[in-house]
C-alpha cells in the first residue's frame, strides 16, 4: 500500500461528504472497504463525529451510517472505541469552535451505546474540568490554536522571522510549558506532511533556540503521546526518531540529553522507547550527521538568500575567524547583517563568546559591541547568545577549565554595558537561568 496517512484522511473526508450529499450508505460502505486500512477506521468513526458535532442536521445521517458498518462487522468495536476515544481527548480543543462540544459528544455517546454499537464502559471518562483547570487551561488553549496557525502559515511562507515575532507576542511571559507546547505542535504537523514541511519544522526547531530544557520537555511529550500518535500516523517511530536524531546534530539537545529522556522510558514496551532506539540506532549509523542533516532534502526552509541554517553556522563562524584575524569591524557588520537571518544573531553572540573565552583575546568583543551599539544585534539576540553559552558550559569546560569564572566576568561586563538585564544570571550548576529584559525566565 502505497498510500500515505494524509492520503487516507482526505479519502475519509471526501468519501463521508459524498455520503452527506447523497445519503448513500452501501456505496459509502463499499469505499470504505475499497480503502483497506481496518486499522485506521477509527479515524472515519472520529472525523465521522467531527462532522456531526459540527453540522447538527446530519447527525443523524452519520450515526446511521457508523451503525450500519458496525452491524455489516467492517468497523470492529475496537476501532469504534478508539474513534470515540480521540474525540474524548480533544473535546476541550473542540470546545474552541464548537460551544456545546461536550454536550453534543455526551448525547452521541448515548445515542450510539442505546443503539447497541458503543460499549461505554470502554470509554475514558468525559467528566467536566474543574473551574480551576479550566481557568487554568484557557490559556493554553488559545495557545495552542494561535501556533497551529503560526506553523501553517510558516509552512506556506518559510519566513522563520516572522515566527520568532508571533511567538515572542504570544508567548511574551516566555512560559516554559507554552514554548513545549509549540515544539510539540510544529512536529506532529509537520509528521501529517510532506518531507519539505518536516525539513522546515527542524530548521524552525533549530533557529529559534528555545531554551534547552523547554525543547527536552516538548520532545518528552512528543515520546509521551507516542502511542496515541501511532494510531493516526503508523510511521511514528520513523518520522520521530528522526527527528529526535536531527535535534541532537543541530545542537537543539546535547546527545547527553537524549540519554537522559531515554532513561525516563527504559524497560517498557511504549512506542515511545520505540522512538528512542530509533534515534539512537540513527546517530551510530555511518556518516550519521550528513545522512540526518540530509533526511529530508535538506533546504526544506532557508533564508531569503537560500542558506540552510547549518551554511549560516559555517558562514558566522568563517567571518568571526577572518575579523578575528585582521578584518574590518564595519565590513563584519556588513557581512553579519548579509546572512539576513536577524532572529538568528544569537548564534554570532555565542561563537563570538565562546572564541573570546578560548583565545582569551577581546578583539570580538569589540565586534559584538558594535553589533549591540547600531541595533545590528537586539538586546533579545544578545540574551539568547549568552543564554546559549551558559547552557553549554559543562562542555565548554572541557576545553576551557576556567570557562565558568571567564563567563562570570563577560556577564557582568555585559550588564555593566547594557546588553543583559541585570538579573541575567547562571545557577551553581551552571544551568542558565537567563531571563530575559522584562525578567521572566525563558
Amino acid at each position: 500500500m502505497n498510500k500515505t496517512v494524509d492520503d487516507v484522511k482526505v479519502k475519509i473526508n471526501n468519501l463521508l461528504v459524498e455520503f452527506i450529499a447523497s445519503g448513500d450508505k452501501k456505496e459509502a460502505c463499499r469505499c470504505i472497504k475499497e480503502l483497506k486500512v481496518p486499522f485506521f477506521h477509527h479515524e472515519i468513526v472520529k472525523r465521522a463525529l467531527v462532522m456531526a458535532m459540527e453540522r447538527r442536521a446530519v447527525e443523524s445521517q452519520l450515526l446511521e451510517l457508523l451503525k450500519k458498518t458496525t452491524e455489516e462487522g467492517l468497523i470492529n468495536s475496537s476501532q469504534v472505541t478508539k474513534g470515540f476515544g480521540r474525540i474524548i481527548d480533544v473535546v476541550d480543543d473542540l470546545s474552541l469552535d464548537i460551544p456545546d462540544a461536550r454536550g453534543i459528544l455526551k448525547s452521541l455517546i448515548s445515542k450510539a451505546a442505546s443503539e447497541g454499537w458503543l460499549s461505554v464502559s470502554s470509554l475514558k471518562s468525559l467528566s467536566p474540568p474543574s473551574p480551576k483547570e479550566s481557568v487554568e487551561d484557557t490559556a493554553a488553549k488559545l495557545f495552542k490554536m494561535k501556533a497551529q496557525s503560526i506553523i501553517q502559515e510558516y509552512f506556506l511562507s518559510g519566513d522563520i522571522a516572522e515566527v520568532s515575532d508571533c511567538i515572542e507576542s504570544e508567548n511574551s511571559s516566555c512560559s516554559p510549558d507554552l514554548n513545549a507546547m509549540f515544539i510539540k505542535r510544529l512536529v506532529t504537523l509537520a509528521m501529517d506532511r510532506k518531507n519539505r514541511e518536516k525539513e522546515m519544522a527542524s530548521v524552525l526547531l533549530s533557529s529559534l533556540c528555545f531554551p534547552t530544557d523547554d525543547v527536552v520537555h516538548g520532545l518528552i511529550m512528543l515520546i509521551e503521546s507516542a502511542d496515541d500518535t501511532v494510531l493516526d500516523n503508523p510511521i511514528v517511530v520513523e518520522d520521530l526518531g528522526m527527528f529526535l536524531a536531527r535535534a541532537v546534530v543541530d545542537e537543539v539537545i546535547a546527545p547527553q540529553q537524549l540519554e537522559e529522556i531515554e532513561s525516563q522510558f527504559l524497560g517498557t514496551e511504549s512506542t515511545g522507547n520505540k522512538v528512542l532506539q530509533m534515534a539512537k540506532s540513527l546517530l551510530k549509523a555511518r556518516l550519521a550527521g550528513e545522512r540526518i542533516l540530509r533526511c529530508w532534502g535538506g533546504g526544506g526552509s532557508s533564508s531569503k538568500n537560500g542558506w540552510a541554517v547549518e551554511d549560516v553556522k559555517d558562514k558566522i563562524g568563517k567571518l568571526l575567524e577572518e575579523f578575528e584575524s585582521g578584518g574590518d569591524i564595519r565590513e563584519a557588520c556588513r557581512c553579519i547583517k548579509e546572512l539576513g537571518m536577524p532572529f538568528f544573531h544569537h548564534e554570532v553572540v555565542k561563537k563570538a563568546l565562546v572564541k573570546i573565552m578560548e583565545s582569551k583575546s577581546e578583539k570580538l568583543w569589540g565586534l559584538l559591541n558594535e553589533g549591540f551599539r547600531s541595533g545590528l544585534i537586539t538586546s533579545y539576540q544578545m540574551t539568547k547568545g549568552f543564554g546559549r553559552v551558559a547552557e553549554s558550559m559543562e562542555d565548554l569546560r572541557l576545553d576551557v577549565p576556567d570557562a565558568e569564572k571567564q563567563f562570570g566576568y563577560y556577564i557582568e561586563k555585559a550588564k555593566l554595558t547594557g546588553w543583559l538585564d541585570s538579573s541575567f544570571g547562571i545557577g551553581p550548576t551552571t544551568k542558565s537561568s537567563y531571563v530575559k529584559e522584562n525578567g521572566t525566565n525563558i
